[in-house]
């Protein structure tokens, strides 16, 4: 998703903090760009106020912390907490960007792992998070597709 051309650079950085979402619209629509997802987040992403921008970053953010809390208290990525925060990062997705089918949940769980700079981001909540999403991810996907 990019952030809508009306907020100021000092609104992006209250908003994004150190990540830009624009200097990476170039490599997501070169991956993404053709699929219906890609259509919907940007669609969808162009109308948001800073309002919506603010709403949308503290239920991410929420969702971060309440995922990293159940990691830290040793719930495992397989058992019901990590995989009924799995399901709403899931419905977090799919009400802000696009239908996220649990296939393309699987595949941004992968890529929280696969790629560093989702890893170091995701990480940075807590060392070892983005493993833990990912498998909690993959457990919510196959008790739904199975």
């Amino acid at each position: 998703m990019s952030a809508p051309l009306d907020l100021t650079p000092e609104e992006r950085a209250e908003l994004f903090g150190g990540f830009g979402p624009d200097e990476h619209a170039a490599e997501a629509e070169q991956r993404w760009g053709g699929t219906q997802a890609w259509t919907d987040a940007m669609r969808r992403s162009s109308a948001y106020t800073k309002q919506d921008w603010q709403r949308f970053m503290a239920e991410a953010g929420d969702l971060s912390s309440r995922m990293a809390d159940a990691m830290r208290s040793g719930a495992p990525a397989d058992g019901e907490l990590a995989m009924a925060l799995a399901e709403e990062h899931r419905a977090h997705i799919s009400r802000w960007c696009y239908d996220c089918t649990y296939e393309i949940h699987r595949g941004l769980g992968d890529l929280y792992v696969t790629d560093p700079r989702f890893t170091a981001s995701i990480d940075a909540t807590a060392p070892g998070l983005a493993a833990y999403c990912q498998a909690a991810i993959t457990a919510n996907a196959d008790r739904h597709t199975t």
